[in-house]
């Protein structure tokens, strides 16, 4: 009676199968590792060259004399001047549409996160997405017909603010509401079960949990706003003179002042631009510093 034998194995042996399913992993994390990092020199790249091109120009014009010195009764072609009275008009404009802007689009998110249901809230949702990519000459030129054409008033620093509130506004929507989103529903529902009220929930959990998120967003919307041009010439026009009344007379701001001094043409001109747009890139830098600065000690607080 013969006995039946089982053919050898002619593959290749387990081992090696896994040590090549290793390699093969391998290979492709280094791929995608290369081209995420390629990607993100690609986007710094050009982002590291503007920023290098504003420091070195700006820096031939930047000093204290700049910074407290407006350009009232200088002429054009002379090396001297500052900027002291665009600086004044841009905090005073950008910090007037932050707190008209933030707080509405605060209470926006929170609606359409919290108790947003139904056509309301869909139709809320939409302009949101319609002002998302309003053009800023538009949010200007609404401003300029309805205060200044119908109603009969002058360029003012308050105009130019209402127009960047609008710009503003769904920038801060947006980002607020994506935050809103992110934290666990399980926060809430622990909440409610040990019977708190919704509002109070939304104001002792739900925003100091998104608060670090939040300030982002309004930062974004900051940015965003600082370097309007557009809708600043329509509603506050321009001054060489120090104004620090945004509610009366003509003010201008660091946007209008580089626009104005780069179409000039003149050497002196183009080196207070160049200084003009870095001292509006350390603004903008400052005030993120100053905002997450908030936000972590406020989160810090709340987690005792």
């Amino acid at each position: 009676m013969s006995v039946l034998t089982a053919p050898a194995a002619t593959g290749p042996a387990p081992h090696l199968d896994l040590t090549r399913s290793r390699n093969a992993r391998r290979v492709k994390n280094h791929l995608a590792t290369g081209f995420v990092v390629g990607s993100f020199l690609l986007a710094v790249i050009p982002l590291v060259w503007v920023l290098g091109t504003v420091v070195v120009n700006g820096l031939k014009r930047f000093d204290l004399y700049f910074l407290t010195h407006s350009m009232r009764g200088v002429a054009p072609q002379t090396a001297t001047g500052g900027i002291y009275h665009a600086i004044i008009g841009t905090v005073q404009q950008v910090g007037i549409a932050t707190l008209i802007a933030v707080p509405l689009a605060l209470l926006a998110a929170i609606y359409l996160v919290e108790y947003g249901r139904g056509r309301l809230a869909k139709t809320i949702s939409f302009f949101v997405d319609v002002m998302t990519g309003l053009p800023s000459i538009v949010a200007g030129l609404f401003i300029y017909t309805l205060f200044i054409l119908t109603l009969g008033g002058s360029f003012a620093g308050i105009y130019g603010a209402l127009s960047l509130a609008i710009l503003m506004l769904p920038v801060v929507i947006r980002s607020t509401e994506e935050m809103l989103r992110l934290v666990p529903n399980a926060l809430r529902e622990s909440s409610y079960a040990l019977g708190v009220a919704r509002w109070r929930t939304v104001l002792k959990i739900v925003l100091p949990t998104a608060l670090p998120g939040v300030v982002t967003g309004i930062m974004l919307g900051v940015a965003r706003v600082t370097g309007e041009t557009a809708p600043l010439l329509l509603t506050t026009f321009f001054t060489t003179s120090v104004n620090t009344d945004p509610f009366h007379g003509a003010q201008t701001a660091l946007p209008q002042l580089v626009y104005v001094e780069a179409t000039r043409g003149l050497p002196a001109a183009v080196d207070r631009a160049w200084a003009a747009a870095l001292t509006l890139i350390l603004i903008v830098m400052l005030l993120n510093l100053v905002a997450r600065l908030v936000a972590w000690r406020t989160t810090r607080k709340a987690a005792r």
